[in-house]
């Protein structure tokens, strides 16, 4: 049994690796007269790069559609920013220590190996139907005629699929729940946006932009567990910047890269590179202090754009941490760059109130900030009921506060635990559950997204906490 080969292109406007580059430039005078992606000979380094471009910062930054301030901000003080021989900006991420990036246990979710990468692992999808779209491609792939190529002088590479028992032909069951479960994370991160996390590879056509009337696109996260590209930089993934709906060239600056020598082959660790590398291409900066470039959190939280991989909770963010140097809305960004928010599935009031039977579950997302969902749910015996509010299984992000409304509005029952973690890769804390005696009549049940603690130093706000729930009522 063979695993596909696939086969695509890299498209993106601003890149981010973990590495290093050089940059060779004439005189200044020279500079002057050159069109600004033919500043750099070759890729540079952060404060390299914006020696080199000083002069044309303000013309280098909307190259790379981010403000002049931001751009020289990131290159001063990131130590992981590099421009590329177009000016086009990317990152490359650091590595875990050894210990960090070893395997983690996974949940089994497959039961047997799979021919060919077509069994369930390969047929995921968060939104299946989204005009955009981030494929995670574990399978291999060719990558031909990108800017990676041609900062490497190779063209193509064969990327191998990823594999950890030494059998490449086969994807057994514990790589098929690394699968998942990497899936299950990226998707519960990106669930507020209408957009589909998929393991079934898309037609290419869903991943390039043809242009501005090309409605239908996205990005390729790719899977590497080669050497090609990660032993030049020791680095642990690559991006670039704001690539995700560009227009021009969209398949040259992809894909977004992910090494398994630089993250491990876990899934916790992978899932939190893959949905930061995919950040990056729908324009995100990294999230630090003053004096480092990824922040890793305080108590369980941590930014995606950060360092997440020993927090059980992380979320996007808006830099309300103590010293945080990026103070960019992340929602705000990424909708900027072609992914917008889910449409509200659930009325706010009980006017609007979505429909839920008793013993049969709901689920639903909140999406904006500001978004509460409310349920009716019509009780017809008298009896003791429990409400259980439960976060994504997998990487949850949204911290549930559950209220029981009698059919006034009233407040009958309310619950918020404390969140906290069990361990870096486990949550805990962001469901909720109540129970009350009742009488046959209308009752509500309110969810609401919450914070935790304070966001400076020990817990998080409302903002970042959103994703997907399950909701249920039963006779207890």
């Amino acid at each position: 049994m063979n695993r596909l080969r696939r086969t695509g292109a890299l498209a993106c406007a601003g890149v981010v690796a973990f590495g290093g580059l050089a940059v060779a430039l004439g005189t200044q005078a020279d500079a002057q007269q050159t069109p600004v992606d033919q500043l750099l000979a070759q890729p540079a380094s952060g404060s390299t790069a914006l020696g080199k471009i000083q002069s044309r910062l303000t013309e280098v930054a909307a190259h790379n559609g981010i403000p002049a301030d931001q751009l020289r901000r990131i290159l001063a003080t990131d130590k992981t920013s590099w421009l590329d021989a177009d000016s086009r900006l990317f990152f490359r991420e650091p590595t875990p220590t050894p210990a960090q990036k070893s395997a983690e246990a996974s949940p089994r979710w497959a039961k047997t190996a799979v021919e060919a990468a077509t069994g369930p692992a390969f047929e995921l999808h968060s939104k299946p139907g989204s005009n955009r779209v981030i494929y995670l491609d574990f399978d291999g792939h060719t990558i031909t005629g990108t800017a990676w190529n041609a900062s490497k002088g190779v063209d193509p590479v064969n990327v191998s699929a990823y594999d950890t028992d030494g059998d490449p032909a086969n994807f057994s069951t514990a790589e098929q729940d690394v699968v998942h479960e990497v899936w299950a994370r990226v998707a519960e991160d990106y669930a507020t946006f209408d957009v589909d996390v998929t393991t079934q590879e898309p037609a290419q056509s869903a991943i390039d932009r043809s242009g501005a009337a090309d409605e239908q696109y996205g990005t390729r996260v790719l899977i590497d567990p080669d050497t090609w590209y990660q032993s030049g930089c020791g680095c642990g993934g690559v991006a670039y910047v704001g690539v995700y709906d560009s227009t021009s060239r969209h398949d040259y600056y992809q894909p977004a890269l992910v090494f398994t020598k630089g993250v491990g082959t876990g899934a916790k660790n992978l899932a939190e590179a893959a949905s930061h590398e995919a950040g990056h291409n729908v324009g995100l900066s990294h999230d630090g202090t003053s004096t480092v470039g990824y922040y890793q959190g305080h108590g369980s939280w941590a930014p995606i754009m950060g360092v997440g991989y020993y927090r059980g909770i992380s979320q996007w963010s808006k830099g309300e941490y103590a010293d945080a140097n990026n103070k960019e809305d992340d929602y705000a960004v990424v909708g900027s760059h072609g992914l917008a928010l889910r449409a509200d599935e659930a009325g706010d009031d009980t006017g609007t109130a979505a429909a839920l039977t008793v013993g049969t579950p709901a689920s639903g997302i909140i999406a904006a900030e500001t978004d509460t969902d409310v349920y009716r749910v019509d009780v017809v015996a008298a009896g003791n009921y429990t409400a259980t509010a439960s976060s994504a299984a997998t990487g949850g992000n949204l911290d549930i506060k559950l209220e029981l409304l009698d059919s006034s509005g009233a407040v009958v029952a309310s619950a918020d635990p404390p969140s906290g973690q069990s361990d870096a890769g486990t949550p805990t804390g962001l469901g909720a559950s109540v129970s009350s005696a009742l009488q046959p009549g209308t009752y509500y049940l309110r969810i609401d997204n919450v914070g935790y603690g304070d966001p400076l130093n020990t817990g998080y706000s409302t903002y970042g906490s959103r994703g997907a729930y399950t909701l249920g009522i039963t006779p207890s």
